[in-house]
């Protein structure tokens, strides 16, 4: 029979080492050799990573054009508002996190989701009569993104499906394909400021349905649901009994004459997660601070989904420490002023880029309410020389050096967004571009006609 000796061996600064040695009785194990098995090399990527696809990455990736040499590169694709420098954050928001890293209080590991006395600033900060959160109702995540995952992986299983808009941010579909989850779009109606088409919402719902995304402000949109639109949606939810997952990280994010509402205010009987976090209002995207928010008044997720939040948070041990140790002051000491000079900057771009394009034969833009984005239709049928929005968009960068995403990008084609976050004189040298660029290619009924028979 074989035996075994199993020594400990250690000394000075090294860690103790354990030394299996066989003893037998004649029998030998050559090693590297396993009874059965060749070994050889056959290493492949992942199902997960097969599967994982990011549209937007696909098609600019794709987009093999090179800017006009004669004109500066003017970029109204990106939607992170620190690109030109043109709004920075708040003086009181980066003292908080000098401070924080001063102190080296926060250089460890926290809970996986996060300190406790962050998500009571979390709590505090969001908490109203119409929707009581406590510390235990936040989760706190490596940014929105990170929240939108698990809050996905949370509800939905592989073979299920989520309701996600279109147009629509294309993370919701990289993200839910990666994890075998089925992808249903429902439409948002530019007629009607991009407002949900409710009936389509609900015709797609089935026994496989995990939850319903609703973003709101929207990108790509920059729209702004009213109070009873999202009662409606609410409506929907609730006959159909399917959570919400609501993508609010543009939250408070609207122009002056208008009113967010956030959906979980609204409804005391749809359990709803609320994701959010600090990149967007507070200008500072790479810092990687996010959250859910969880509403569940009736009861209905119970102990299970924020058992399977906490579970899941475990797998990367929390967000960025040092920005949770600067939360409270960033949530409750930001200047009320900071905010409003940030939606006048982006209001009035908005109205200065509005009303540019609107003037212009064949494009049609649909007004913003919010966020930092609006979206322009391309009317095809008088720009015949181009196939669909990517050649449109491609022959923009290459002729007037301005870049803006072809809204296949979302699911939406023959439409393209604008990033409104830049300059102001940046956006009328684009908007004039973009006038130059309508006008040298416009045809009238007539001239698209002759050119279709031309082809």
């Amino acid at each position: 029979m074989d035996s075994y000796l199993i020594q400990v061996n250690g000394h000075g600064d090294h860690a103790p080492v354990l030394d299996v040695h066989l003893k037998n009785t004649g029998s030998t194990i050559s090693p590297g050799k396993v009874k059965g098995r060749k070994p050889r090399w056959a290493i492949r990527a992942s199902e997960m990573s097969k599967k994982t696809f990011n549209p937007v990455r696909a098609i600019v990736d794709s987009m093999k054009v090179e800017p006009n040499p004669k004109k500066a590169m003017i970029s109204l694709s990106l939607g992170d508002p620190t690109v030109f420098g043109n709004l920075p954050t708040n003086d009181e928001v980066t003292r908080a996190v000098k401070e924080v890293l001063d102190s080296g209080q926060y250089n460890g590991y926290a809970p996986s989701v996060g300190y406790q006395s962050c998500r009571e600033a979390v709590a505090a900060y969001y908490n109203c009569p119409e929707a009581p959160l406590k510390a235990q109702d936040v989760i706190l995540t490596s940014g929105c993104s990170q929240a939108i995952e698990l809050a996905l992986a949370v509800l939905a299983n592989p073979g299920q499906n989520i309701l996600v808009p279109r147009p629509g941010f294309s993370l919701y579909k990289t993200l839910a394909l990666s994890m075998g989850i089925e992808v249903k779009l429902y439409n948002l109606l530019p007629e009607k400021a991009w407002e949900i088409d409710l009936e389509h919402l609900e015709s797609l719902v089935d026994e496989k349905t995990a939850c319903v995304i609703v973003n709101n402000p929207s990108n790509p949109c920059g729209s702004l649901f009213s109070k009873s639109h999202l009662q409606e949606i609410l409506a929907v939810a609730s006959r159909q009994c399917v959570p919400i997952l609501a993508d609010e990280i543009y939250g408070d994010m609207v122009f002056a004459d208008c009113k967010y509402e956030p959906i979980a205010t609204l409804s005391t009987n749809v359990p709803i997660l609320s994701c959010g976090g600090l990149a967007k209002r507070w200008l500072v995207p790479g810092w990687r601070m996010g959250w859910i928010l969880i509403h569940d008044r009736r009861d209905i997720f119970g102990n299970e989904i924020r058992d399977g939040l906490i579970r899941l948070s475990q797998r990367i041990l929390g967000p960025c420490t040092i920005v949770q140790g600067a939360l409270e002051r960033i949530l409750h000491r930001t200047p009320p002023e900071f905010y409003h000079n940030t939606l006048s900057i982006l209001k009035s771009n908005a109205d200065l880029c509005y009303a540019a394009l609107s003037a212009i034969p064949g494009l049609q833009p649909v007004r913003p309410a919010g966020a930092m984005y609006l979206m322009v239709g391309i009317e095809m049928e008088h720009f015949p020389e181009f196939e669909n929005d990517v050649e449109f968009t491609e022959r923009l960068i290459s002729e007037q050096s301005v870049f803006c995403l072809p809204a296949t990008c979302f699911e939406y084609p023959n439409f393209f967004r604008v990033v409104i976050t830049v300059p102001e004189e940046m956006i009328l040298e684009a908007c004039s571009r973009i006038q130059e660029f309508c006008e040298m290619h416009y045809q009238g009924a007539e001239g698209a006609q002759d050119l279709e028979c031309d082809k």
